[in-house]
């Protein structure tokens, strides 16, 4: 099917703007905010019942965190959530919205990393400190929901990657156990040769260009690549990894290794739901505002994570 109607012409004023990896990290970082933040208006926001910023130990010092409380009552699962940018954009205030979306519709605490970013942190100290993060919230679990047997991961792009390295590092060194994982349009594999790399290579709002400019400034050593803690779906042995919902957009360069994820958890035993939403593009899970196909995909997406954190 076409790209969504609601979110084409956002299509349309990108082709106005300078392509993100032509310029600095700074200049994107900044980009990036404007586009996320610098138009939201006050009922666009997500009402959640308490917002609380954290300071995490971390291995290169104090991690910001944000701390989001349901309305709801009573116990609650924790997720630890990483937000996308390629490793080198995006921050607490560009994911607001999806963090506040996530503890609302899946009834949970949602605690959102502020990790390390790249060029100026590279590979692997961002999933160092989604580590220690996921580490801290394990052992604080009955102070920040009081679910002491639900934790949970989740995050978009780069967030979905960390996400997924996580589970891993956490089930290779013996726990803390996940409850489950919401991975959304994960990039899983650096090096792989997918058909949609091709087919939405421009014009989608990410791009391959783009793509190779996030991974030089995060792991420009090509002999990193296929390590596990940079590209998932290279790990030899995923079973044993919590449950996943895997989401992906039918007009993003990073559909197929997100979709291979899934179908390589699924062949490891791991039950994975991986849904497709046609018409999309990458990003849209901060689009709803703007798009009612895009918020029934996020409303959508939510619902079936949120049965992962019941189950």
């Amino acid at each position: 099917m076409p790209v969504d109607p609601h979110i084409a012409p956002l299509l349309e004023l990108l082709k106005s703007v300078p392509p993100m990896h032509e310029g600095s990290p700074e200049a994107a970082r900044e980009a990036f905010r404007q586009l996320a933040v610098g138009g939201r208006r006050p009922d666009q926001v997500v009402p959640v019942a308490s917002v609380e910023e954290v300071a995490i130990p971390g291995p290169a010092g104090d991690i910001g965190a944000r701390v989001y409380r349901p309305e709801t009552a009573g116990p609650a699962p924790t997720v630890v959530l990483f937000h996308g940018g390629g490793f080198v954009i995006g921050d607490l205030d560009t994911h607001d919205n999806m963090a506040r979306t996530i503890c609302r519709d899946c009834s949970a605490v949602v605690v959102s990393v502020d990790y390390r970013l790249a060029p100026e942190a590279q590979f692997p100290a961002a999933v160092e400190d989604a580590v220690a993060a996921t580490r801290w919230a394990a052992s604080r679990l009955a102070e920040l929901g009081g679910e002491e047997q639900r934790l949970a991961v989740a995050g978009d792009s780069a967030g979905g990657n960390l996400a997924a390295v996580v589970a891993q590092q956490l089930r290779d060194s013996g726990g803390p156990a996940l409850a489950g994982q919401l991975l959304v349009y994960p990039a899983t594999d650096v090096t792989g040769d997918y058909p949609s790399r091709i087919e939405n290579a421009e014009g989608y709002f990410l791009d391959l260009p783009t793509m190779v400019w996030f991974i030089q400034h995060y792991a420009a050593d090509a002999a990193v690549h296929q390590d596990p803690r940079l590209s998932p779906l290279r790990h030899t042995d995923l079973s044993g990894l919590p449950p996943a919902v895997v989401v992906t957009a039918e007009y993003d360069p990073l559909r197929d290794e997100g979709e291979a994820y899934a179908r390589a958890l699924s062949e490891a035993g791991v039950p994975a739901e991986v849904r497709r939403f046609d018409g999309m593009i990458h990003g849209f899970f901060d689009m709803g505002a703007y798009s009612p196909a895009a918020q029934a995909a996020i409303e959508e997406s939510c619902a079936m994570f949120a049965k992962v954190l019941s189950a």
